[in-house]
């Protein structure tokens, strides 16, 4: 099935009116003909029980996009830092490590080096650079898991998917990916060696900046039984004993990451939040074709411009990543663009005050154009080694390319850079 044709129709069962129609079962109960039934749910729970954790409007939309990117099954959460959460502490408990490439979305960053760290998991930071041997140095007997991004926020680096899988596979662990800015439109890092995949669902997906949300995906092909993950492998006291490996197979890890975390911590989304989402699914492929083509024009504007020292936008030809952006993401780059103003900081909010079409807005990846200072917003709380790392300085300008009318949106550039 087509992309765009998955993105209309998968996700529906017949029953519940066929393509078009997605139902609201906004309710977090649900009716059982018998104590026994209610009981044995509580032993296999393969019926929706409770909206804490499963709810048929949900699990639509949690079908459609493990569909989407070739996984066997999905789970959605209230935000995209809980996805990022609950697939880690789905392998990690304290005293485990894992390595994450340093040029994550900032947020990210502070998730997993201050709040991790209090629960006593280890994130070890390493250059998406790295050779093969520097990136064996950071592994330990301890380590769960590799984390990285498609395309880092807001560094736009692509990651070498491949490389990164290859080398966690080596050391029989898993490899986690932030697919958030590609979408599975543009990139599918499943197909590309990947186990686990997680969204921000608040960003292209979503695409009206109407919720928050996020999921987590599973790929379904990492041998969990290897030795190294004995939670798969030996029973779960927590509900009654059952052997994730023994009775869901390739489904192990999505299904312990519900009938554990999301039982226990509920950060599942309300039923109304799974239908905005699904309108946004439903037009992903035509945004994003507009999102890309639209941006690399402004690319291309920014680049002849004399007011901007550096335009990062793996799209463009002379763009260091614009190799391996061909390799893993051929359809484009998104609309996101990293423009490092000349002047600094300064400058930067000079320019960003001047503009009138483009919204200053603490998002990303909208209908609408929109801009952000990271070093002064989303990566506020990190060192000025952590924003080396990231790949921020202090001229840095997060420039989200919208739907509008591309000469409109360089209009709006062309005014601000001359009132600067």
């Amino acid at each position: 099935m087509k992309d765009e044709t998955l993105c209309l129709h998968a996700g529906y069962a017949p029953e519940d009116g066929g393509p078009g129609v997605m139902p609201i079962v906004q309710s977090t109960t649900y009716r059982f003909k018998s104590t026994e039934h209610i009981g044995d749910l509580f032993n296999l729970p393969n019926e929706y029980m409770y909206s804490r954790f499963a709810n048929p409007t949900v699990d639509a939309v949690e079908k459609k996009i493990a569909e989407f990117e070739g996984g066997v099954g999905a789970m959605c959460t209230t935000s995209g830092q809980a996805a990022s959460l609950l697939s880690v502490l789905n392998l990690c408990s304290a005293g485990d490590s894992f390595i994450s490439t340093s040029t994550i979305y900032g947020g990210t960053v502070n998730l997993f080096a201050v709040t991790l760290k209090r629960f006593g998991i280890e994130c070890i930071f390493v250059d998406p650079e790295a050779s093969e041997e520097e990136l064996q140095a950071a592994v330990k007997p301890n380590t769960r898991l590799v984390f990285g991004e498609t395309l880092a926020n807001p560094a736009l680096t692509v990651l070498d998917i491949e490389k990164f899988a290859s080398f966690a596979h080596k050391n029989d662990i898993p490899l986690i990916i932030d697919n958030t800015f590609a979408t599975p439109y543009l990139c599918k890092p499943i197909e590309h060696g990947a186990d686990i995949v997680v969204h921000s669902t608040s960003k292209y997906m979503d695409g009206h900046a109407l919720q928050i949300g996020g999921v987590i995906v599973d790929g379904g092909k990492f041998d969990w039984t290897n030795g190294k993950f004995p939670e798969f492998t030996e029973p779960d006291e927590s509900y009654h004993g059952i052997v994730y490996s023994e009775t869901f197979g390739n489904m192990a890890y999505i299904i312990k990451a519900r009938m554990q975390l999301m039982r226990d911590i509920g950060a599942y989304p309300a039923a109304h939040s799974a239908f905005l989402l699904n309108l946004g699914l439903e037009t992903l492929p035509i945004r994003m074709d507009r999102y890309c083509s639209n941006a690399i024009k402004v690319a291309e504007y920014f680049k002849k411009s004399d007011k901007i020292d550096k335009v990062t936008y793996p799209g463009l030809p002379d763009d260091p990543y614009h190799e391996l952006a061909k390799k893993y993401l051929p359809k484009g780059t998104s609309g996101v663009i990293a423009i490092h103003i000349k002047g600094g900081k300064a400058a930067a909010v000079k320019f960003m005050d001047g503009l009138k079409l483009a919204s200053k807005e603490v998002h990303v990846a909208d209908i609408r154009t929109c801009v952000l200072h990271p070093a002064t917003a989303t990566h506020r709380q990190l060192t000025d080694e952590q924003l080396i790392a990231c790949g921020i300085d202090p001229g840095l300008i997060r420039f989200s390319v919208g739907l509008e009318n591309v000469e409109d949106i360089i209009e709006d550039i062309e005014q601000a850079f001359k009132n600067m």
